[in-house]
């Protein structure tokens, strides 16, 4: 579960850039419920996912060129300037550097040496998402990643995470993260080294989130009835829920988890 959004390194913000907002507002909301909340017209069709009026991730336009459809998680920073240094020692690449975000705060993006792209929020007005954990909010973030070894270093590196080996069978090892001095209860994500067919099949790094769901398996038919494309279908892991793994019909992989613990 998230349970770092509000410390530094922990997630504290999800965004979905797409090709087509509107779209992607309307599948989200059929498979989740979401009601959409324009940031306004300066924000240049940004806006944000709600439940209950409270925000649970965001949603605009592709704005980088060559950009494709994706969730991106932003960790909080008391200090964007100073992880934008911390990321470029640590081997990683600058997207887009420190801007403010009016008065809401000020992030930067980046990429990861194995490839994945994220970003970091410096929080201002807006202190991060309003609700995880319970239905229709995020409640963990997954990497899959080409090199788990060289991502492990850099994260630790940029964010001083606190890593733990969780071996999955004779050959898997889940490595779970996060903040520095939180312990096991304040785990907020896991990495996964991708296996040897999918690293042959092209597959990337990426960072993808997990949404909670009262229902896994009626949100597994509710998102391919709006055009979502299964990855891994629902599944049980035992001791922490049952799980599945889609693309949206724009391209962006989300996971969706109906937790052991909820």
């Amino acid at each position: 579960m998230l349970t770092s959004t509000h410390v530094p390194g922990g997630p504290s913000w999800l965004d979905l850039g797409t090709p087509d907002v509107e779209a992607a507002v309307a599948f989200y909301r059929g498979v989740f419920g979401w009601e959409f909340a324009s940031a306004g017209p300066e924000a240049g069709g940004y806006g944000f996912f709600q439940v209950d009026g409270k925000t649970v991730a965001a949603v605009g336009p592709l704005t980088e060129e060559g950009a494709s459809s994706a969730w991106t998680v932003y960790f909080r920073t008391t200090d964007a300037d100073a992880t934008t240094k911390a990321v470029e020692q640590a081997g990683g690449t600058v997207r887009f550097g420190p801007a403010d975000v009016f008065t809401a705060g000020r992030m930067a993006g980046f990429t990861d040496p194995t490839g994945a792209e994220f970003a970091v929020w410096q929080a201002g007005e807006t202190k991060g998402l309003d609700l995880v954990n319970a239905p229709g909010s995020a409640s963990w973030i997954e990497l899959y990643t080409t090199d788990a070894a060289a991502a492990k270093a850099f994260y630790q590196q940029v964010f001083s995470w606190e890593m733990r080996d969780m071996p999955m069978g004779e050959e898997l090892v889940y490595i779970v993260a996060g903040p520095a001095g939180g312990g096991v209860e304040t785990m907020h994500g896991g990495l996964l080294q991708l296996p040897e067919e999918n690293l042959a099949a092209g597959s990337l790094s990426e960072w993808h989130p997990y949404f909670e769901v009262v229902d896994c398996d009626a949100t597994l038919a509710a998102a391919t009835a709006q055009g979502a494309v299964v990855l891994i279908p629902t599944m049980d892991a035992p001791g922490i829920g049952r799980l599945a793994i889609f693309v949206d019909p724009f391209g962006a992989p989300f996971a969706v988890i109906t937790s052991a613990s909820v």
